[in-house]
Order: C-alpha cells, then structure tokens, then sequence
C-alpha cells in the first residue's frame, strides 16, 4: 500500500491512473476511516469528478468494540461502490436498538438491500445482524438477488431472537444459492431452522460458532440433517469445554447423543479448538470434540489454539520451564485422535496456531515446548500420520533439533 501510495504522489497524471489500484481493497478498522471515505466520496459527486468508489472491488470493515462505524458513513460508501465484490461486515457498524432513532436508509433492510443492485456480482459475503429479528427476515430478498455469483457466505448475529425457530422457519422464504461453497455460522437455533431448508446444493464447507449452544434443540439438527452428506470439511469452532457445560447444565438433560457423524457421512476435514472437554464417562482418551467423537472417513483435523492452550497449562507451573508435565493432558488429547477405532483413516493433524509455530520454532524456544512437540511427533509417526504446521508443512525432528532438541536427545521420529 506504501508504494501505491508514493506513485500516486508523483503527478497529477499517475494520481489518477493510481486510483483503481488505491482503492480496489478498501480495509477500515476505525470509524474514522469510513468518516473519511464518505466524505471523500461525497466531495467526488459534489464536485463532478469521477468517484473513485467505482474501483472498490473489496470492503473490509473490522473494528474494536468502541470504534465502530457510523451507518450513515457505511450506507454512503456503499451507495457510491456498485461493483463489490466482496463485502465483509465483522461486529464493525454502530446500530442503535430503537428504532425511532433510525434513518430510514440506514435500516437493516436498506442497508441490506443497497448490495443487491441490479449489476452486483457478490462472490463473498460477511453479514452482522444488528437487529433482534431473526436474520432472514431481511437477508432473504438479497440473497436471492445475488445468488447467481455467492460463493461464500457469513452470517452472525450480536443477539438471540426469541422467535420460535419451527415457527419461524415455515413462514421464511426458501433461499437458493446454487454456487455457494462455504458458510461460517455464528448464529441461533432459530436460524439454524430456517437454513435448514434453504437449496445450496453445491455447499462443502461449514464452520460453526453458535451464540447459543443451542446444540440439543431442534434447528441444529435439522441443518445438518439436511445438508450433512454434502459437507466435506466442517469447523466447530467453539470450545468443547463450554458445550460440555451447557450440556450438563439443561434441565432435563438431553437423553440422545448428537449423531453428527451419521449426519455428515462423507465428512473428510474436521477443525476444532483446542481446549477439550476430558469425559469422565471415558477417561481413557480425549476426543477432538464432544459432538464428533469419532468418524470412519475423516483424514485430516485441524486444531485452533494451541498456543493459548499451551500457555494456560505452562501458567500452572511458571517457576519450572523444563517440566512438561503440564502439558500431559494436551498430550493425550493429541494422542486420543490417532486411535484407529475412533478415526481410522486420519492422514494429517494440523497445528493451525501461527502463534503455536512461532513458540516451537523461534529463537529461544522453551525446553518444555519442544519436549511436548517431540512425544506429540513420536506418537504421528507411530501411526503413520503427518504432523503439519499452519503452513501446511510437515513438522519433523530435524525442524526441533535445529532450535535446540538435540540437548534432550531424539523422542522420536516419523515412520
């Protein structure tokens, strides 16, 4: 973006042959950012120049708590930008409750409708419901508009409907998106239920966040009774701690298990976090986590922070940075998904933690950090499964013994 800018300063002339590439990927991360954009674009249509909002292929919007976008500012950007792309909304635009207090152009309706103009080409989609009506309500008539190009969709919502989810979904619209590939959900049963019967038939990638872990309630199981058998890769990723504890905390407790595997079938990739839940029921092994104990064709998981895990394990010991008896439970969680019976045809464990990688592979790596590295590899290697990083590239006892390993000894090698 530096060099963008320096040769846009060089003429008048490069200034605007500069301005396509200025603006095709637009990231605000202030409200400032889009005050400025807003105005910018507005003094262009004032003026009579040509609106540089033409150019912005991207919209990106991911801000802390405190600095959030005003509608208004957004609602401009977005009148004078018709050819996104990709529009990412993450918890970034400041919405009032009450509705009186409410222009009309920035109601979640308009402000909806505003990226379904008649030459959108929406391949990506991020959207925040800000309101406490169940999403589709207002996200329907846009998807509808762009379902011809939407190849990944986002939904969250910074509140629960109290809307009955049954209810609600037989009066909803059916959807169809007939190219759509991956859908991240940070959503309700409710709207569980109505994504139920949305037509996505080319849909292979779910990841799953649930505001309410409304896991025993009726919408969840009827999306993934629904479109399980197409999934290919699915991401929970919640902490399976927490679920455990929503669980035991219903009252009456849910008496069938959640059979997510017979619901996915051809399931291939699995992601999940790494602060599990040890079942007591079975305290012989850990499972990935409580909804998916075990699947017949996965043959790759990955696990999200392992750092964080590593560091809450070490914090129980600070005194002592040799010992790695800390991090034996994380040990055995590893260990548990190399069981055959559990998932036979597992190929790869990925560390997905850049974080993770850099407290394995940086300069002064603790001994213990590389000790538990040393017995997580020995174990892959004893069941022929790769161990990989974030990158996708094989751990080996050559990458630990080039930061210090060799001092403890070889623990193990892959086969």
């Amino acid at each position: 973006m530096k060099v963008k800018r320096d040769l846009s300063l060089v003429s008048k002339a490069w200034n605007r042959y500069m301005q396509e590439y200025m603006y095709e990927f637009v990231w605000i991360s202030r409200a400032s950012q889009a005050k400025m954009l807003a105005l910018t674009l507005l003094t262009q249509f004032i003026e009579g120049k040509p609106s540089s909002g033409h150019y912005i292929r991207r919209l990106h919007m991911e801000t802390p708590v405190l600095l959030r976008c005003a509608t208004d500012d957004i609602r401009t950007i977005l009148d004078y930008a018709p050819h996104l792309v990709i529009y990412s909304d993450h918890h970034s635009v400041r919405c009032t409750r009450y509705s009186e207090f409410i222009d009309v152009r920035c109601s979640p309706e308009q402000m909806v409708s505003v990226l379904a103009n008649s030459n959108s080409k929406l391949r990506r989609l991020s959207l925040t419901n800000y309101s406490d009506d169940p999403f589709p309500k207002h996200v329907s008539p846009l998807l509808r508009r762009t379902a011809a190009n939407l190849e990944y969709l986002e939904l969250s919502s910074s509140s629960i409907p109290l809307v009955s989810g049954h209810l609600f979904a037989s009066k909803s619209p059916i959807v169809s998106l007939p190219v759509l590939q991956s859908l991240k959900l940070t959503l309700d049963n409710t709207t569980f239920a109505v994504l139920a019967a949305w037509d996505m038939p080319n849909l292979r990638n779910v990841s799953v966040v649930s505001s309410d872990f409304g896991y025993a309630g009726p919408g969840f199981a009827y999306f993934f009774a629904a479109h399980g058998k197409k999934l290919h890769q699915l991401e929970l990723g919640h902490s399976s701690s927490l679920v455990v504890e929503h669980y035991l905390s219903l009252r009456p407790r849910p008496v069938q298990q959640i059979p997510l595997a017979e619901w996915c079938p051809n399931l291939k990739e699995f992601i999940c976090s790494a602060d599990a839940e040890w079942n007591w029921q079975n305290p012989d092994w850990i499972a990935p986590h409580v909804l998916l104990p075990g699947h017949k064709s996965l043959e790759f998981i990955g696990i999200r922070d392992i750092d964080k895990r590593l560091m809450d394990d070490a914090s129980a010991f600070p005194a002592d940075v040799e010992d790695e008896a800390p991090f034996f439970p994380l040990v055995e969680q590893i260990s548990s998904l190399l069981f055959n019976n559990a998932f036979p045809s597992l190929r790869y464990v990925r560390d997905l933690s850049r974080a993770s990688h850099s407290m394995r592979g940086g300069q002064r790596p603790e001994m213990r950090i590389l000790k538990f590295w040393a017995k997580i590899l020995a174990r892959c290697g004893e069941r022929q499964v790769w161990l990989e990083d974030f990158r996708g590239v094989n751990i080996t006892l050559r990458d630990l013994k080039r930061v210090g390993l060799d001092r403890i000894g070889g623990a193990g090698s892959l086969v």
